[in-house]
């Protein structure tokens, strides 16, 4: 999978978005939630049905593309069950060791978030099993012959896992958790909405219309819709002569076309890509690896990065012959639709 999608409208996190700003701008309980209406609804019979029983919560799985909000729903859980919560990643649990020393420092009812979930090694998962169905930790004492397993109780925890490819969990793993959920990209009402928040939390003056022109171009991704906003704000600091320095539509129309992201959320290597299958290879069907030599970028960053988001516009068709731009793609890049015959007929 690509790695380091330094993209403004990259819903991967980066080094900017680590800040106490970005943690302060996500929403604390349930209520404060908007969009994933499905997925808060039955977290909300889940945690009170839990709290009722003076039960830990059962394990949850949260998988769904990066950057919209499988972090901010682990700490909404944390919050409304009134519990501590401990967070690492798949990568940073190197040794079954690791995961042992984490497990046995929590307290009854805490909650152990684990990022990239499906990034753990096979010796760390094994440890995990017991962990999860029995509140206990296996521990081998010795070497050879004289080895033997001894068992150490847990307190009741709660496991919350995050996974941008639940494919690549292990099948146990899977089965472990009693509740998965999926988070789905928002809609522009939503996008709208988480704006407009974070930018009463940020204290930013901004006009309906700026709303929704940010909105129009985050990808349905909050963590993109907090970067944009962000950047129109400092735009509007420097250049807005206003004294409330508020940002207005042109100034947001200013700021993201200096980002190079366009009305639908493209960017330049979106753009550079639908450009060369149509304009070097006459729309296709072109091979990926002939595209990423054409522009200089590698096949796995086109496939994992700027495919899904053209697939999802209905920009870009994969046939067994090769990519084809389709005729959603000619309109929004302005050039005329004249479709090749071997393209014609594989559509």
């Amino acid at each position: 999978m690509a790695k380091n999608d330094t993209r403004p409208i990259s819903g991967e996190q980066q080094p900017e978005d680590d800040g106490g700003l970005d943690r302060a701008l996500r929403p604390q309980k349930l209520d404060d939630m908007i969009g994933q209406d499905r997925v808060r609804d039955n977290l909300r019979i889940l945690i009170t049905a839990s709290r009722a029983r003076s039960e830990a919560l059962d394990h949850v799985l949260i998988y769904g593309p990066p950057g919209l909000g499988k972090t901010s729903l682990s700490h909404i859980i944390a919050n409304e069950m009134g519990a501590n919560i401990r967070v690492t990643s798949g990568p940073a649990i190197e040794r079954a060791g690791d995961l042992a020393a984490i497990l046995t420092n929590l307290r009854a009812n805490d909650i152990l978030f684990i990022d990239e979930i499906h990034r753990l090694n096979r010796a760390v998962e094994e440890v995990l099993y017991p962990a999860m169905e029995d509140y206990a930790l296996d521990i081998v004492i010795g070497k050879g012959p004289s080895a033997r397993s001894v068992r150490l109780k847990l307190p009741p925890i709660t496991i919350v896992g995050a996974t941008t490819r639940l494919a690549l969990m292990t099948a146990p793993l899977r089965a472990r958790f009693g509740a998965t959920f999926r988070v789905d990209f928002y809609p522009l009402e939503a996008m709208e909405q988480i704006v407009s928040r974070a930018a009463r939390m940020l204290n930013s003056p901004i006009d309906p219309d700026a709303v929704t022109e940010i909105a129009k171009r985050t990808r349905g991704t909050p963590r993109v819709a907090l970067r944009l906003l962000k950047r129109v704000r400092d735009y509007a600091q420097v250049m807005e002569k206003s004294p409330d320095k508020r940002m207005t539509q042109t100034v947001a129309k200013q700021a993201l076309t200096l980002l190079e992201v366009d009305p639908l959320g493209l960017d330049d290597l979106d753009r550079r890509v639908l450009h060369a299958i149509i304009d070097k290879f006459n729309g296709g069907p072109v091979g990926l690896e002939t595209i990423a030599a054409s522009i200089s970028e590698e096949g796995d960053t086109i496939m994992d990065v700027v495919e899904p988001y053209l697939l999802q516009l209905g920009f870009l068709d994969r046939t067994p012959r090769g990519r084809i731009a389709t005729a959603r793609a000619y309109e929004h890049l302005n050039i005329p639709y004249t479709p090749s015959p071997t393209q014609g007929s594989l559509l």
